[in-house]
């Protein structure tokens, strides 16, 4: 037995609570009140919504009248399991369980399914790094499989998978789409505007580092601003101002942390073999057109222990020591992400989405 993505008109509204009533009155309340900016006329939203209806009233008549969904706990989902859960309840009429667990137990309930055959859950939000595992296990059914095949008359004629960022990184090498994207972090550089652009701050940056007070284009600039602001500013409107900020607790956050991003900001990475397929910093080799690892070494061509790996982590630890909050280092992911929003970080080189 599969386990099936679901892709219930369209794969990405599938979150829950109970409704006696559903239909367009309720959808025009949705679309007046919850629903909006859009890039849709209201006209063409309540277009939309009557294909929901109507699609609800046929799975209903097949006996469908619950569905039930898992994700992380992240804002983001957060959002879907109260809000657009009961959205699309009182709009369809079905009920739509949304559990939020951690990220961890998403992937061991997703992993114990996949040995079994059996699955708890209609749908899985799960991160994109287990496309790999989607693709060679055979365990999941492709989304685009599902939409142009059995799933075509639940799937959402106006979805337009061009709108969605980031297909490439939930497509197999197969070709196929296996998962839509449902939340991304944006790795950005953050910083306080209106502090760069101070006129009595420019002036005194210009005047020690030779060059305009702005968004840095290398580390070395980064490092000088972070310098600047932690110990020529110091203080601002009253408050200790710090030049950067980040996390530094043991945590798994920071696997992803580093391989996924801060090491190859500093050049870790690699070409490829031969064969063109990149090994990245692990020096992964793959065994045949399915991308199956069958091993990794860095003297393969692995980056993890190159000058820039090296640079990037000697400048992760000596930063957060000299310019960033004391606490920084005893913080997670989850804990450091609100700290800018409090006013005393100046910048932030590795910033993910908005907290």
């Amino acid at each position: 037995m599969k386990l099936r993505m679901h892709a219930m008109a369209a794969a990405i509204a599938l979150i829950g609570t109970s409704a006696a009533w559903a239909g367009e009155p309720e959808a025009k309340k949705w679309v007046d009140s919850e629903f909006q900016p859009s890039s849709l006329s209201k006209d063409q939203q309540m277009a939309e919504m009557k294909w929901f209806i109507d699609a609800a009233a046929k799975l209903k008549a097949k006996g469908v009248n619950e569905i039930s969904v898992v994700s992380e706990t992240i804002t983001t989902h957060e959002y879907e399991s109260k809000t657009l859960a009961k959205a699309f309840a009182e709009i369809t009429g079905i009920k739509v369980n949304h559990d939020l667990i951690q990220e961890g137990d998403v992937v061991e309930k997703l992993q114990t399914s996949m040995q079994s055959g059996k699955s708890i859950y209609d749908g899985w939000i799960s991160d994109s790094d287990l496309i790999g595992t989607h693709y060679r296990y055979g365990a999941i059914l492709p989304l685009s499989d599902y939409m142009a095949g059995a799933g075509k008359e639940w799937t959402n004629p106006n979805l337009d998978l061009k709108d969605f960022i980031g297909t490439k990184f939930t497509t197999a090498p197969d070709g196929k789409l296996y998962q839509l994207p449902d939340q991304q972090f944006a790795n950005v550089y953050w910083f306080r505007a209106d502090w760069f652009a101070r006129q009595d701050l420019k002036d005194k940056f210009k005047a020690k580092y030779g060059y305009e007070l702005g968004v840095p284009t290398n580390w070395s600039a980064y490092e000088d601003i972070a310098d600047f602001f932690s110990n020529d500013v110091k203080e601002l409107d009253g408050k200790k101002v710090y030049g950067h900020m980040d996390y530094g607790k043991k945590d798994p956050s920071l696997g992803w942390r580093f391989t996924d991003a801060w090491l190859s900001m500093a050049g870790a990475a690699d070409k490829g073999l031969p064969n063109g397929m990149p090994v990245d910093e692990w020096g992964i080799r793959v065994a045949d057109d399915k991308c199956t690892p069958v091993g990794a070494s860095v003297s393969r061509g692995g980056a993890t222990n190159s000058p820039a790996a090296v640079y990037a982590l000697t400048k992760y630890v000596d930063w957060m020591k000299k310019y960033a909050p004391q606490q920084a280092m005893g913080m997670t992911f989850s804990e450091s992400g609100p700290v800018p929003a409090q006013g005393q970080i100046a910048q932030q080189i590795f910033w993910y989405t908005a907290f």
